[in-house]
């Protein structure tokens, strides 16, 4: 059904208790989609506030031109939000029903949920309307099949070819605010806190922290808490936590013009996202001695044609082709790199599957668990896309491939 108040009663007038798992998924996505249009409602409401003009009970329904200057103050009373809350809100409100219209008519009709809407109403705030708009008719209808996550790694790599000059200044202002920042909890633990650092350096580290913790033999410590372990061990020069030949080793994928300097499009760290050109040749540059893997996709469909490595030592050829086939984990919406990922195979090998390419898939170890504990079935399809199928009967599409 579509989302408006017929389906809001049908929905009021379930009684869960009688449903099965099934029908619950059924119901939960047709709550989604009734959301979804009732918040695009309230946003619309709270933007023709804005534009009313001063009056009672029964002044008419005019509208002004310009929308009142201490229009969120009403807002800020009736729902009992602070100055800021208020605020915030009725730029939102602006934004989604005013700057970027698509993005109100998505979520009215049940297609776009208040989550990816905010990403996409923040991911381009600072575009001009032009260019905010056309990046959202790009974006439009994949939108309600992405993660958030995923929109916005999607969303950064459009904003960042829309104006790759402008791209690199934010960037660059964005760096020289970099700082490290200590505070207290609440429950009297500490943090600490690396902000606006240049992402290049943030994935290395990460892929360091990754590597050394799953060296750690101690099953009695979350993967969390061994890399939290770790983390202060290196800061405060204490431990035996070497980083060894593979220290600052960053994964890149950028396209061969961007990489000699004729063209300006955004280069992708796998698992952290699109990065202007210019992170891309950095990063390569200082890894020229490091193993370099190439692949050669059709331009048309982006299917890997072939791939390799020039390095004198090789790595495996199977785990290698699944690497470049795959750049992330195949459960829908998971975003860890493929390199970080087990190598599975689709079908068991208890059920026949044997160790083949075609058999073979990038599964991040909660999802590796998943498919083998928690009853979640996977099946290869004919067009090299990977189908999931629930407990409860339900089947979820992957590609594999970074959105």
């Amino acid at each position: 059904m579509e989302p408006g108040p017929e389906l809001g009663a049908m929905l009021g007038r379930i009684d869960r208790s009688e449903l099965n798992g099934y029908q619950l998924v059924v119901v939960l996505e047709a709550w989604e989609r009734q959301l979804a249009h009732d918040h695009a409602e309230f946003y619309g409401v709270m933007s023709d506030l804005s534009y009313s003009p001063p009056g009672g009970p029964d002044s008419p329904p005019h509208r002004q031109d310009e929308p009142a200057e201490f229009a969120s103050d009403e807002i800020r009373a009736v729902l009992r939000l602070t100055r800021r809350a208020a605020d915030h809100q009725l730029d939102l409100a602006y934004r989604v029903t005013m700057r970027l219209p698509r993005v109100g008519e998505a979520m009215l009709g049940g297609r776009l949920d208040l989550g990816r809407a905010r990403v996409l109403a923040e991911g381009t705030e600072h575009l001009d309307i032009d260019q905010a708009r056309r990046v959202v008719d790009d974006l439009i209808d994949d939108a309600p099949h992405l993660t958030t996550g995923q929109l916005r790694a999607r969303l950064r790599r459009l904003t960042i070819e829309v104006d790759p000059e402008d791209a690199k200044h934010r960037l660059d202002r964005g760096v020289s605010d970099r700082r490290v920042v200590s505070y207290e909890n609440p429950d009297g633990t500490g943090n600490i806190l690396g902000g606006n650092l240049p992402p290049d350096r943030v994935a290395a580290i990460m892929r360091n922290l990754n590597r050394l913790a799953r060296r750690v033999g101690d099953h009695t410590r979350t993967m969390d808490q061994i890399r939290a372990d770790i983390y202060v061990d290196l800061l405060a020069g204490t431990g035996d936590h070497t980083a060894g030949s593979d220290r600052a080793t960053v994964d890149i994928k950028v396209d061969l013009t961007t990489l000699v300097g004729l063209a300006e499009k955004a280069g992708e760290i796998p698992g952290w996202g699109p990065v202007v050109s210019d992170i891309a040749r950095q990063v390569v540059g200082e890894q020229q001695d490091g193993q370099w893997r190439y692949q050669v996709t059709d331009p048309d469909t982006g299917a890997i044609l072939g791939d390799g490595t020039t390095s004198r030592r090789p790595t495996a050829t199977q785990q290698r082709h699944i690497q470049a086939q795959h750049e992330t984990c195949v459960f829908p919406g998971c975003r860890m790199p493929a390199i970080d990922c087990d190598i599975d195979h689709t079908q068991s090998r208890t059920d026949g599957g044997h160790t083949l390419t075609p058999n073979l898939a990038p599964l991040c170890r909660h999802d590796h668990r998943l498919k083998h504990e928690g009853r979640w079935q996977l099946a290869k399809t004919a067009d090299r896309t990977y189908q999931w199928t629930s407990p409860h009967g339900h089947t979820y599409t992957e590609t594999g491939r970074s959105p």
